[in-house]
């Protein structure tokens, strides 16, 4: 009996849900009754049209992409045994499994998000070196939003009051939602989502939560879960638990944070350090990768138009790609750290960026500065933020430097580049077509 049959046998599953990342990180896929799932493990597999992966985050495709197939033919969903979980908020028992996609060739879909993390990780295994990473997640729970035209605004709490003012790493705030994280937390464990501490973050109803350390595709799966069972206890609780990076003005943005160390895959020892507590040449070369390449990465770190109001002179989210060693002004953190847990931070990553893309492209700039042996600039002393503005500004710009980059192109395939752009300057033309209400309060009768 597989893995997945034994599962689902022994927990009496009714239904599964095969759940595929897409360009934007939401769940795509196919719910099919458990009996039928398992015929189908024995056969080739669901199936699901190419173009999901090209579907903007608006449900619409680029007119003209030429990426995937005129035909629009079907990819084959395979289940990834490891990744098989319940889904804690049915009545019924119910199961989700991630799927990865294959053409009918048997090759891999190469411009699936899952499939690019997969493809970088390679690249580090042929080496003999094993990334480990540790995502801090943030987001902000908001009242419900029926009309987007209206700001969105803090939930009440078990008060009765909107939190106002700065409550960064205040416990009571957090206990204002205890209800909603008694949830979360209990949905967490019943997934094997490994989460940590939570805190309270500096904007209203902003909190954070970090992840254990662990291996990359797994972290990169627990961060795509935990996502959707935020929102899924907040909905419970009559709130909206949002990712977006920049959801309310006059608020901090919402960041994913990620802490990346590279081990011996034979050994496990820490190749960031030495012994007596020294940074490696290797350590130096992934933070040159990182200072040098991830303006370049822009659109899989801050994929939406919304995502570059968090990068703001002045605010919490970095601006540039300077490091510093406990410095959180700068791109890239270096925490204090004995020698086994040597890591760097990635700050410039948002919220709303997908897990398997953001993973994927720190660690390919960190993999193409190690690999060429770049030297990094010198680490900053005080605040980066009073230095030169050097990440895009807008989505355009980002999308422009991602297209002239080669390195990138090489490790995470030129096919994918090309869907990316495709994708993200179709959302980025649909967004240009959107009068808002700071131009009709300024400009419709003053200009």
């Amino acid at each position: 009996m597989s893995k997945l049959e034994e599962f689902i046998r022994s927990r009496h599953i009714t239904e599964v849900e095969c759940l595929v990342p897409d360009m934007a990180g939401i769940a795509r896929g196919k719910i099919v009754p458990a009996e039928k799932f398992l015929r189908i493990l024995r056969d080739r597999g669901l199936r699901l049209p190419e173009s999901i992966f090209i579907q903007t985050v608006t449900g619409e495709y680029p007119e003209d992409e030429d990426v995937t197939s005129v035909e629009n033919w079907d990819v084959y969903m395979t289940p990834d045994p490891d990744s098989v979980r319940m889904v804690p908020w049915y009545n019924e028992p119910t199961a989700q499994v991630i799927c990865d996609c294959f053409y009918a060739d048997g090759s891999t879909v190469d411009i699936s998000p899952r499939s690019v993390l997969k493809r970088v990780l390679k690249l580090y295994e042929a080496r003999g070196w094993k990334p480990i990473v540790a995502p801090e997640l943030e987001f902000f729970l908001v009242a419900v939003n029926k009309d987007p035209d209206y700001p969105l605004v803090p939930p009440v709490g078990r008060s009765g009051r909107q939190e106002s003012g700065r409550q960064a790493y205040g416990i009571d705030a957090v206990n204002e939602f205890d209800p909603i994280f008694e949830d979360v937390y209990d949905f967490c464990e019943k997934q094997a989502i490994d989460v940590d501490t939570m805190s309270h973050e500096a904007g209203a109803a902003q909190i954070e939560i970090n992840f254990n350390h662990g291996e990359a595709l797994d972290l990169a799966d627990q961060v795509f879960l935990f996502k959707r069972t935020v929102r899924e206890a907040a909905i419970r609780h009559n709130v909206y638990a949002t990712f977006m990076a920049k959801p309310m003005q006059n608020e901090p943005g919402s960041a994913m944070h990620v802490h990346q160390s590279l081990l011996d895959a034979s050994t496990g020892v820490n190749l960031f350090a030495t012994a007596d507590g020294g940074d490696t040449p290797l350590f130096m070369s992934f933070i040159a990768g990182l200072q040098k390449y991830l303006p370049y990465a822009m659109p899989l770190l801050a994929p939406n138009v919304n995502s570059y109001r968090r990068l703001v002179q002045g605010s919490d989210a970095p601006i540039n790609v300077h490091w510093g060693r406990d410095n959180r002004t700068t791109g890239f953190r270096v925490p204090v750290s004995p020698p086994e847990a040597r890591r760097v931070e990635n700050r410039v990553a948002g919220a709303d960026a997908n897990p398997y893309l953001a993973l994927a492209a720190s660690l390919a700039c960190g993999y193409i500065g190690m690999t060429q042996e770049l030297e990094p600039s010198d680490p900053v002393k005080g605040s980066a933020h009073r230095l030169a503005f050097a990440l895009p500004r807008h989505q355009g710009d980002a999308l422009n430097k991602f297209n002239g980059c080669k390195p990138l192109k090489e490790v995470l395939g030129e096919r994918f580049v090309s869907a990316v752009s495709y994708v993200k300057q179709a959302e980025y033309d649909a967004y240009q077509r959107v009068i808002s209400s700071w131009e009709r309060e300024n400009l419709l009768l003053n200009v």
